[in-house]
């Protein structure tokens, strides 16, 4: 499906873009352009790959003619480009907004208009039920792939979605800040010890984008099925694994924090196909006959429930363990540690 392909990646120097370089680079692809507008990170890929078929792009999505440059020639697209840190999102909303909802767009517009074939957007569980602005923009995100999908014929790309909780330590996430705690003798800082999250590796996340890549039709969000783990279990093992004595401390929820995640809504329950150890959600395709909306309901969405980080299957903490040392990052983490003699 990629021997020869031209394959772009927005937001490409993240997690995400350095997972797909692992899963891609020695095989049969054409060339695999990284697109951001950080050039230290770029450089840094540079110098880490040292591979021709690499072909960097420096530009932002939120300028729709930098986008549109990028993606002359290209056959598929991963568009991974967004803010993330609940946080920063928080503070400034209209800035979520212009990367994840207004970066999109231009991110489907110039696929559209450069007849790529297909293009995959990531999306998260914060999607669901979004109580901060990051997940906000993010189901924004999702509306405006699926608005677009509804135009497009069979000659035109094809837009689908993924969405996925919790990626074990990517940037900017609890798992790093943990062991940089434990290293540095410090509490480990938690905010509800009964708080769950998803939890799923880059990898799976490729492997995630990768199905819906294969099995799309115009429109379809993905979720992958994941076990989740308490926060307080996540600290306890961590601290197992390296052999910590720091305490726990618990210094209340967040705001913008919820005690679970959800990868699927009650609503979306109802229409969605269980694919194994996917779900697929089929596209909602009516249109602006509003008695489509208000003349009719759907009982079966009262007897379905959400799918989410407390109902799904709970990790042991010896399972944890084992996925977490499974990590590149964990296990480079602990090499260093030996490294330092601590």
């Amino acid at each position: 499906m990629f021997k020869d392909k031209i394959l772009l990646i927005t937001g490409g120097t993240g997690s995400f873009g350095n997972a797909v370089l692992k899963r891609f680079l020695n095989t049969n692809i054409g060339e695999i352009r990284i697109f951001s507008r950080d050039e230290k990170k770029q450089d840094d890929m540079r110098h880490k790959y040292k591979n021709d078929k690499i072909k960097f792009y420096i530009g932002d999505v939120r300028d729709y003619d930098s986008i549109h440059a990028a993606m002359r020639g290209v056959d598929f697209v991963f568009s991974a480009a967004a803010l993330k840190q609940v946080p920063s999102c928080e503070f400034y909303p209209l800035e979520a907004v212009k990367t994840n909802v207004v970066g999109t767009a231009n991110t489907l517009e110039a696929a559209i208009a450069c007849n790529v074939k297909k293009v995959i957007v990531l999306s998260t569980d914060k999607a669901v039920y979004p109580i901060n602005a990051m997940g906000m923009s993010k189901a924004l995100m999702e509306k405006v792939m699926i608005a677009k999908s509804r135009n497009l014929t069979k000659d035109q790309p094809l837009l689908a979605g993924t969405r996925y909780g919790n990626v074990m330590a990517s940037r900017g996430s609890v798992i790093p800040l943990f062991i940089k705690q434990l290293k540095a003798g410090l509490p480990l800082t938690i905010t509800n010890p009964n708080m769950t999250r998803f939890m799923m590796s880059l990898p799976q996340a490729v492997e995630l984008v990768l199905f819906a890549f294969n099995n799309a039709e115009q429109g379809d969000i993905f979720v992958q099925k994941a076990p989740a783990a308490t926060i307080h279990d996540l600290a306890e093992v961590l601290k197992e694994i390296f052999n910590g004595k720091s305490e726990i401390k618990i210094i209340g929820t967040r705001h913008g924090e919820k005690l679970y995640e959800t990868l699927l809504a009650k609503e979306e329950a109802v229409k969605a196909i269980d694919m194994g150890n996917y779900y697929r959600v089929p596209a909602d395709t009516r249109d602006l006959n509003y008695h489509l909306y208000i003349d009719r309901g759907d009982k079966k969405a009262e007897q379905v429930d959400e799918y989410n980080s407390h109902n799904t299957y709970r990790l042991t903490k010896d399972e944890l363990k084992k996925m977490l040392l499974n990590l590149d990052y964990v296990k480079m983490a602990l090499e260093d540690k030996e490294d330092e003699g601590v």
